[in-house]
């Protein structure tokens, strides 16, 4: 049975979910459908980029990914499908794939070209949905559209590395429903640059020099309970899908509050790494 999943920024009050749900099932009643989110902000590539890139490996090869995201064509604004990672995505050729591409190269990209045979402003509910079912059927990609060789250069933005390696900048590309704030820097990358030495990640003016695998390796489980106040410590740590996240401890914007708020970082924020200069130092990443 042909698994589909849904990320947009159509959020829950609009009819756009819910219609597109039902235009899959007219075609496939028999089709899963899964959402992995609805609240993306609106026309966030990045973080639609992001979500996407954490999500589809846990579902099975032959998954097929539908990303409503800026998704109106224009002369600048494409659609593509795309199978990679034995996954397929279906979205405008507009960046949102290039975190994934980045790591992962396509094994066959297309450029959707039926759209002269259907008429519509809602291209995810009458075109996308239209190639996702061709596919779910076993139909191939050349079908929909011709081949391209590549994708439309990605808006997903490396980190800055100065000369010497002594420096890496990188930027906040998702802010978290909890307020932690997670940035481009992936901690292969990291490693890579680190090479043991110590170093100090800053933020605004929260600096740290040391980062966790466990949001609870700041607390002291020897100091009782009541006497330790770790709600709302910051911390830093690599979060579930290997990127640098900076956070607080069991944030609640209502009482502790978030990283978000409390440091005051939003999307695109500058995060700085400063290495020591001297190599093979005591490694402060603690060991997975």
């Amino acid at each position: 049975m042909a698994i589909i999943t849904l990320t947009t920024d159509f959020g829950e009050k609009d009819h756009f979910a819910g219609a597109t749900k039902g235009a899959i099932y007219s075609e496939l009643p028999d089709v899963r459908i899964v959402d992995i989110s609805h609240s993306v902000s609106p026309f966030n590539i990045l973080e639609a980029g992001y979500i996407i890139h954490n999500a589809y490996k846990s579902f099975p090869k032959g998954t097929i990914h539908i990303i409503g995201i800026d998704s109106e064509i224009n002369q600048e604004n494409k659609h593509m499908a795309i199978k990679l990672d034995d996954h397929y995505f279906i979205c405008a050729n507009n960046g949102i794939m290039g975190m994934i591409c980045s790591e992962i190269t396509p094994e066959k990209i297309v450029e959707i070209n039926i759209h002269e045979k259907i008429q519509t402003s809602f291209p995810v509910l009458d075109v996308f949905v239209k190639v996702a079912c061709h596919i779910a059927r076993g139909g191939t990609l050349e079908v929909v559209g011709k081949t391209i060789p590549e994708i439309k250069p990605t808006k997903y933005i490396k980190p800055f590395v100065n000369d010497d390696k002594t420096q890496i900048i990188g930027n906040v590309i998702y802010v978290d429903n909890y307020g932690n704030v997670i940035t481009n820097i992936k901690r292969s990358f990291f490693e890579d640059i680190q090479k043991g030495r110590t170093f100090v990640v800053s933020a605004r003016n929260n600096k740290f020099k040391k980062i966790h695998n466990r949001y609870s390796d700041i607390v002291n489980f020897d100091i009782p309970e009541e006497k330790r106040h770790d709600e709302g410590r910051g911390l830093v740590v690599f979060n579930s899908g290997g990127f640098l996240e900076i956070a607080v401890y069991k944030s609640n914007s209502a009482t502790v509050g978030s990283a978000s708020s409390l440091m005051g970082l939003s999307l695109m924020d500058s995060i700085t790494v400063n290495f020591s200069k001297e190599s093979m130092l005591p490694n402060s990443v603690e060991p997975a």
